[in-house]
Order: C-alpha cells, then structure tokens, then sequence
C-alpha cells in the first residue's frame, strides 16, 4: 500500500526560504493520508486497557505479539453490537475507519462493528446447515402445528437455576396459575449440551409412554449470550429433536434479536422467555372476564325468552279458544262443513261447464265426419270405373277394327301373298335382289325364295 505523503507544494530551491508547516497542518495532512490510502478496514487483535466512558464512548487498545492500535466505539456504533460485551483479554475482530485523533495526534481505529474471533466461522457454519435442513423442509410453515388453545401441563426444557426459568414462570403464574409446568433439567451452554436438550425434548415428546406425565406443549428456552453462547441450540440434533417432537415446541431461546436453528424448527417462536409464556397460555383474567360477559349475555337472554313464552301463555289464557274449546270446535265444524258444502258446488259446477263443453265439441266433431264424404267419394268411383271401364271396350273395339283392316291390306301387298301365287325371289351371294340376269357370272351361288321355303343354286349360264 502506497501512501501519498506529499504537503501542498514542493520546497522552492535551496537559495529560498523553505515553507513551514504547522503541527495542525501535518496532523490533518497525516489523517487525509491515512483515510484516503486505508480508509475502512478490518483488524484482528487482543483488547487490552478497556475503558467504559459514562457517555457509553468505549476506548480500548488492540494489540497482537508485535503491535497495539488505539481504538474507540462509540455509543451509538454499540448499540449494534448485539449484546457483545468487550473485555479485556478478548480476542476480536473489529471493523472501522482508520483516522488520526487530531488533539493527540495520535491515529486511532474508529470501531463500527466487532465480533468474536470465530465468529464468522461459527456463522458460516450456522448458515450452512440452516440452508441444508431448510432444503430437507424442516422449517416449512406446514409443518408447522397450531399450540392448544387451553394446556393443561407445559413441559420446560431449561436450566433450572438459570434466569430464563424464573421469568417464564413469574408470568405464566400469574396469566394462569393452575397451569402444570413439568421442567427437564438440561445444560443450556457449553459441550454436550445439545444432545441433552434433544433427549430432553425426545422424552417429554414420548410421554406417557416413558413414565413421564403428558404434556400438551414443550417449550425450550434460555437467556441471551453471544453466538457462541447460544450455539447449542444451533446443533443440528436439537433442530432435528424439535422437528421430530410429537406434541408442539415452543422455542424461547436468547432476546428478541437472536435467532437459532431451535427457533426456524419449533412450532412457534418466542422471543423472550416472558414472550413465551404469553404466548402459550391466555390470561386468567381476561377468560373469567370473558366467561362472566357470556353468562351475563345468556341470563339475559334466558330471562328475554321466559319473558316473551310467559307472554304468549298469557294471550292463549285470554284466548277464546283457551276459554271455551267445545264451543270454538262447534264453530269450526260449521265453517268444515260450509267449506265443504262450497267445494261441492263448485266441483258439479266445473263438471257441468265441462259436459256441455264436451257435447258442443261431439257435435261439431260429428259435423266434420269424413263418414259421409267417404260414401259419396266412393259412387263417385264406382261411376268413374265404370265410364272409364266403357269408354275403354269401345276404344279398344276401335282399335281392333283398324288392325284388321290393316293386316288385311297389309297381306294383300305383302310379297309372302305374291310367292303364293306362284311368284319366288331370288337373292345373289350378296343378298341383293336379282332384278336382272345382268351382272349374274357363271358359278355364282344364288338363293331362290319360295312360298313355302328357299332353294340354293350356282349359275350354269346366263344369256
């Protein structure tokens, strides 16, 4: 890294007056240098002298085998630090400006974030396998159970002598005090805690079978810390105990800011122990206050119902019918058998209406029955079959004496009548008419017509 040390302008030649710098001048040079050549960055270190100002200003030096840096954190940068408390001896990695404190002239680390040395492995870790179960589903919201409504018995998996425990049930005691609590004692920090917790959350999960009394709701809580103070509840064991748990998990682990892998897997998260016990069950009382309303809403409403049923009794009291019921039975009678009478009358009325109307309707049926048309149709047939059947005779009476005349002068022209009298025909080989000895050559076949048959012959000679 390259610093640009350079003060305004070069120094004029020997032979003029050099230019004098005044400490302020160096000092605010030095700082711009060092802000704009290193700027933010981050340091590792040990703190060692830690004061705490009542301003909340922190002043620490952080050092390591070779070297020590003037640090500072100031209140408002410490508040973002999660809870963590620097101590001396802490071995930390802080991230901040590197600037010169002008008054001294001394250049100092202006601190904005630090954390544990480790830390970021611990919460690439944790992001790791956060990111593998949440790939399994282990955190999805359908998994995730509804809390009764009304438990009977909690079961609490905690340190009994921690912080965490006494105000979960300070609150819980008083929102309900017949509430059950059934806590598991477990180790809450350190190796070997996580798989007390899960065999702590297993064993009230398989209640009563175990000899454990049933509980309708596990909670698993502790006090804030650091990530590594909270890490147990990280362990992969503990989420996977949560996941697996049969009745529903409740986790309260650490303040509102921190988050675990326990959190991610329970059915419900809790930000604080107190938190938690608001959560799960309802204040006593609001439920006897709700309960009272709903009695005093049901009296009333009984009372407005035996009032409005006494008031009806009342009326049927005074009622006729209440008073003299053979009477009332007489008068409905006669009003039965009017009712009846009327029907009775209407009913032959409406049948009447419907006979005449039927008879008008036979009548004017009978005056359009295709009967008599048929009849006349069918005279009518008859005489045209019979004309036809005459005009027919004498058609064909006609027609007979015209193909008798015919025929007749049809023999009479016909050459079958000439070859009876004596007459023939005769045809040369090509079956033409001979009409003359010309054109006839020796040897040539002929056929001769009869009347009664044909003759074939060979022309001998013609002359």
């Amino acid at each position: 890294m390259q610093l640009d040390l350079t003060f305004g302008e070069r120094p004029d030649p020997p032979e003029s007056a050099p230019r004098v710098l005044s400490v302020s001048e160096v000092t605010r040079a030095v700082r711009a240098a060092l802000e704009k050549g290193i700027g933010e960055v981050w340091v590792r270190g040990e703190i060692s002298n830690h004061r705490r100002q009542a301003s909340g200003h922190q002043y620490f030096t952080l050092k390591d085998e070779g070297s020590q840096l003037a640090c500072v954190l100031f209140a408002g940068a410490a508040r973002s630090l999660r809870g963590l408390r620097l101590t001396d001896g802490m071995q930390v990695q802080v991230f901040g400006e590197l600037t010169v404190y002008e008054a001294r002239g001394q250049y100092q680390l202006v601190v904005q974030l630090a954390q544990e040395e480790g830390l970021g492995a611990l919460r690439a870790r944790f992001e790791a396998l956060k990111a593998r179960l949440a790939a399994e589903g282990l955190f999805d919201a359908d998994r995730k159970r509804p809390l009764p409504r009304f438990p009977a018995r909690i079961g609490v998996v905690t340190s009994p002598t921690g912080a965490a425990i006494r105000d979960f049930l300070k609150v819980l005691h008083r929102r309900a005090p017949g509430v059950e609590v059934l806590i598991h004692p477990v180790r809450v920090q350190g190796r070997g805690a996580a798989a007390e917790i899960a065999a702590a959350i297993a064993d009230l999960s398989a209640a009563p079978e175990n000899g454990l009394p049933a509980v309708d709701v596990v909670v698993v809580t502790r006090g804030g810390g650091s990530l590594e103070d909270l890490w147990e509840f990280n362990e992969e064991a503990v989420a996977r105990a949560i996941a697996a748990s049969r009745v529903p998990v409740v986790s309260a682990v650490g303040h509102e800011i921190d988050f675990t892998l326990a959190d991610f897997a329970a059915d419900l998260r809790a930000p604080t122990p107190s938190a938690a016990a608001e959560l799960i069950v309802p204040d006593a009382a609001e439920v006897l206050r709700g309960v009272r309303e709903r009695v005093a809403r049901m009296l009333r409403e009984c009372a407005g119902a035996i009032r409005f049923r006494r008031s009806r009794l009342a009326a049927h009291e005074r009622s006729a019918l209440f008073r003299e019921p053979a009477r009332t039975v007489r008068e409905r009678r006669q009003q039965l058998d009017a009712l009846d009478a009327a029907m009775r009358r209407s009913v032959e009325s409406s049948l009447k209406s419907h006979r005449d109307s039927l008879r008008r309707a036979a009548v004017a049926v009978a005056a359009q029955s295709p009967v008599p048309r048929l009849a006349s149709l069918r005279d009518r047939l008859s005489r045209v079959r019979a004309d036809l059947a005459e005009s027919t005779g004498r058609r064909l009476t006609r027609q007979r004496e015209r193909l008798g005349g015919a025929a007749a002068l049809l023999q009479t022209l016909s050459p079958l009548a000439t070859l009876a009298r004596g007459y023939s025909i005769t045809f040369d080989s090509r079956g033409v008419v001979v009409r003359s000895i010309r054109g006839l050559e020796p040897g040539e076949a002929i056929l001769t017509r009869l009347s009664d048959g044909e003759v074939e012959s060979v022309v001998a000679k013609s002359n």
